[in-house]
């Protein structure tokens, strides 16, 4: 049997040449002793033994060298990253090694377009010495004695990057993964879909000795497109990317190619001349520096049609996978590509022996093989004797044979793989979601993510409260009792009765009236015991492992997402006109719009037995000793420190739970010690003009986002100040407050709707330090708002406040010029004076220009270009919209250090003006 040197290369070509050498020399003093299949087998054994302490060793060495090694033992979490520090308000270069991890991180929270671009800025030494490249030392061969006790050290031909080296981005992200708990996987795979690059599917982990397979880090990936079945009109589809079945196609290397996969994958991607660098490639920058610890990396991209015919490449969504690496060195990664996969294509310029071996292995496979060859630079009669040979077995043709060669036509090439796929699709074909790939990934002994015992424990919980609810109306109104009429009464009685507080003489007998109905309807919650599904939530988010507790709270979005979809009989674009008539009766209880079942029910149903359970307390009507629910606001405390937004307005009642939100605030209060210090910061406007999305890309949140069925009340997130930051930005943490859906827009004439939005608008912007006012339109300030702003002037509590003006639509939309922003700021004089005559102003009214803070020379008005560069389902968030947010927040923090968001208060602060307002 012929084995020479240069086979070696071949089963391990990511091992740099200085290691590869000293393994050939290894392996020839056991070679020469052996003969036939056992010396393959032998050899094979031995250097992957060797190549295993090799990576083992470049893989402590990369976390060193990045920083990361800290994280090995206690995992880098969701809240570390998102913690606000002096590095949120500049936008900083890395300049060694130990920043890339975390100005990844951060450009990734941001959806900057560049965030994998791993260049440092570094400073030059005097006596620095060029490296001696690889090429001068190819002619050396070492060999090493085992016998020798002095045997030469063989890590010291390691050649990682060194900190004048930039590292692979790829490397960056495989260490940054391996470095990071579940959530924080989850939460880097969702910015980086949103960003369109590939995904990790499966990670690499040569120092444990196995691979795993994110299907965890993918639940929250939610895609919509157009679905247009063979007879009958199409529509717009939205699934989670996990449950939903495609055909795969996969894209692998044998040996050396003279092709880039990645780059042909782009290009298949792409649609038009518009290149789309989904997967990382050579070309890129430092796209040629060599991989450490990366390879052997499963990546994953969708394809999803947008219903434009001049886009749409393919007619259904469509997998497509890429091996890093050469399959004879990942032959259990290429095993799973070939069983999930309807098609594989395989790059390589030579095929021989070995690979053939490889090759024909795969013949009880059913998927198609495809091979893109470049003979010229290859053995070209010995890849056509074993092509000869691997037609019966592989059951291909010579159709299934592509050659690309430098003179190919590129264009000409992309459009015959995409009528090869396309040929795929329209025959019988295999269709596998993420789970499928799961499925088989477990069988074939990966490790899958989600597998672990408190994921799987937090699963079975939620799938015991979710397979009950087959109507989620009649769920609401058997399950959770306390909601619906009873809650809606209360809150209409205690809105009344607070009213009284400030009449000059109230009638004492009216008073004892609106007492004695509220306890009435308080006692009639309190007869209530919480419902076998309230029960089983409350134990899940009693949990004392915090991680399974988390994992619950997850798995319940994504459960109710599935079982509990509202029937809508509006297009979502006709959402936002649900609101009364003009001049006509309202229902201050019915929503805008169908609203969904969520996490924030059970916690509604969590809060209102505290509320009535309370309200019996004050009244003496319940000793405090037989109190049942008294730490339910320590429970709700404990999700907020995780991250989770917690509602601060019901969004069916449009009211504020007072007793439950300060119990709330109390109970934080506590846990968070003297680290209590807090900025308010909320966002206001119309529903979809982008306020949440704003939010999240700002500070890395999870407010709900969508032109239709979110969430309809307020919803409040915590967010940690470094604590070596919070002595200089005068705070410890800050509260950001999103309206979602209360401000719909009422003209001033639609009576009780219009007052009650202008109520909760003064009520948020009150409670605040800082209001971004976001809107889609220069004169498109709800009345609501400027109701509010008159009525907070006469306060005297004025808080920063900044317009933004975001551009829904085209990206290349200027921005409003100076004087436009002027107009911005200046509505309809018939608004401004019905606002002013509402406010019992006359004809003295002043527009919004001439209040405190809103000097349009100073930066109070912003405009955001559009989202999406290009057309969604396959549009990237556009770089112009990234940069210009990290400005805004860069901007508001600076104003909270200097002082001009007003005053900052403590929780204890929050609290009384919580009651007050």
């Amino acid at each position: 049997m012929d084995l020479g040197h240069s086979d070696l290369g071949e089963v391990a070509p990511e091992i740099k040449a200085s290691e590869r050498r000293t393994a050939v020399a290894i392996a020839d003093l056991e070679w020469r002793e052996m003969e036939g299949d056992d010396c393959e087998f032998r050899y094979g054994a031995l250097t992957s033994s060797f190549l295993s302490t090799v990576e083992r060793s470049r893989f402590q060495e990369m976390l060193s060298l990045l920083g990361l090694e800290t994280y090995q033992v206690q995992k880098l979490s969701l809240q570390d990253s998102l913690q606000i520090s002096f590095d949120s308000m500049k936008n900083w270069a890395p300049q060694v090694p130990k920043d890339l991890p975390w100005n990844f991180l951060r450009k990734l929270q941001a959806l900057n377009a560049d965030a994998r671009n791993t260049t440092m800025v570094l400073d030059v030494l005097p006596d620095a010495r060029p490296v001696e490249k690889e090429s001068q030392m190819e002619e050396e061969i070492i060999y090493w004695d085992p016998a020798d006790d002095l045997a030469a050290d063989i890590y010291s031909f390691s050649e990682l990057p060194t900190p004048d080296t930039p590292v692979n981005p790829l490397d960056l992200l495989c260490a940054l993964l391996l470095s990071s708990d579940s959530f924080l996987q989850q939460e880097i795979l969702l910015k980086m879909g949103l960003c369109q690059f590939a995904l990790p599917l499966v990670l690499p982990d040569s120092e444990n000795h196995y691979h795993t397979f994110l299907l965890w880090a993918m639940r929250g990936i939610v895609r919509t497109w157009w679905s247009q079945p063979p007879r009958g009109v199409g529509s717009f589809r939205e699934d989670n990317v996990v449950l939903s079945r495609a055909p795969a196609f996969a894209f692998v290397r044998m040996d050396v190619s003279s092709n880039s996969k990645s780059q042909l994958l782009n290009a298949v991607l792409s649609p038009g001349h518009r290149q789309w660098d989904c997967f990382w490639h050579r070309d890129l920058n430092l796209g040629t520096n060599a991989r450490e610890i990366s390879d052997g990396l499963v990546e994953i991209s969708w394809f999803f049609p947008s219903g434009r015919e001049d886009l749409d490449i393919f007619p259904e969504p469509v997998a497509f996978l890429n091996l890093r690496g050469d399959i004879g060195s990942h032959w259990l990664q290429f095993k799973l590509l070939t069983e999930i996969s309807s098609a594989v294509f395989i790059l390589t310029d030579n095929i021989s022996k070995k690979e053939y071996k490889l090759l024909y292995s795969m013949k009880e496979s059913t998927t198609k093989y495809y091979f893109i060859l470049s003979p010229y630079r290859g053995k070209r009669n010995t890849n056509l004797r074993f092509l000869n040979k691997l037609i019966p077995v592989l059951k291909i043709d010579h159709s299934h044979v592509l050659v690309k060669v430098s003179s190919t036509d590129s264009d000409s090439f992309v459009k015959r793989i995409r009528a090869i796929v396309g040929n795929v699709l329209r025959a019988p074909c295999r269709r596998v979601s993420v789970e499928d790939m799961a499925h088989a990934a477990r069988k074939l002994g990966l490790k899958v993510d989600e597998d672990c015992e408190e994921c799987q424990k937090a699963k079975d919980r939620m799938e015991r409260i979710t397979r009950k609810i087959k109507d989620s109306d009649a769920y609401r109104r058997d399950e959770l009792r306390l909601q619906g009429d009873p809650w809606r009464k209360a809150a209409q009685v205690e809105k009344e009765f607070c009213q009284l507080q400030w009449a000059v003489d109230p009638p004492e007998k009216h008073r004892a009236e609106l007492r004695r109905r509220l306890l009435e309807l308080r006692m009639q919650q309190n007869g209530h015991d919480p419902s076998s599904g309230v029960q089983e939530f409350i134990s899940g988010v009693s949990s004392p492992s915090l991680s399974e507790k988390q994992y619950f709270l997850r798995w319940m979005e994504w459960g109710l997402a599935r079982v509990a979809q509202p029937r809508l009989r509006q297009p979502p674009e006709t959402l936002l006109t649900l609101r009364p008539k003009h001049g006509g009766p309202t229902d201050l209880g019915e929503p805008l719009w169908p609203e969904p079942l969520g996490v924030e029910h059970f916690l509604r149903e969590m809060g209102q037995f505290y509320e009535a359970e309370s309200c019996l307390v004050e009244a003496g009507r319940l000793p405090a000793g037989q109190r049942r629910f008294a730490h339910f606001p320590g429970l709700a405390s404990e999700l907020l420190l995780t991250g989770l937004p917690l509602e601060l307005i019901d969004g069916s009642t449009l009211s504020m739970p007072v007793r439950w939100v300060t119990g709330l605030l109390k109970e934080l209060h506590i846990r968070l010690e003297r680290r209590s210090r807090l900025v308010v910061l909320s966002a206001l406007g119309v529903p979809c003009t982008g306020k949440s999305t704003l939010l999240n890309t700002m500070f890395g949140l999870r407010f709900a986002t969508g032109k239709s069925c979110g969430p309809r009340g307020a919803f409040m997130q915590l967010i940690t100040v470094a604590e070596g930051f919070s002595q200089d930005l005068g705070c410890d943490h800050i509260l950001v407050i999103d309206s979602g859906g209360l401000i719909g827009g009422a003209l001033t004439s639609a009576g009780d709707r219009f007052e009650l939005e202008a109520s909760l608008a003064t009520l948020l912007m009150g409670l605040s330090n800082v209001t971004v006012i976001s809107l889609a339109e220069t004169k498109d300030i709800p009345a609501a708002i400027l109701h509010a702003f008159l009525r907070l002037e006469k306060t005297g509590h004025m808080p920063n406040y900044q317009f933004v003006y975001q551009n829904l639509h085209d990206v290349s939309v200027p921005g409003p010029r100076p004087r436009d922003k002027r107009q911005l700021l200046d509505p309809p004089g018939d608004l401004s004076r019905a606002a002013a005559q509402m406010e019992k102003q006359g004809d003295g009214f002043r527009a919004l220009a001439g209040l405190a803070f809103c000097d349009p020379e100073k930066q109070h008005i912003w405009h955001i270009p559009g989202l999406w560069h290009g057309a969604p389902p396959m549009a990237a968030v556009s770089l112009a919209y990234s940069e210009a947010i990290f400005e805004l927040k860069r901007c508001l923090l600076e104003n909270i250090r200097n002082g001009l968001s007003n005053q900052n208060k403590n929780i204890q602060q929050l609290i009384e003006l919580v009651r007050r307002l």
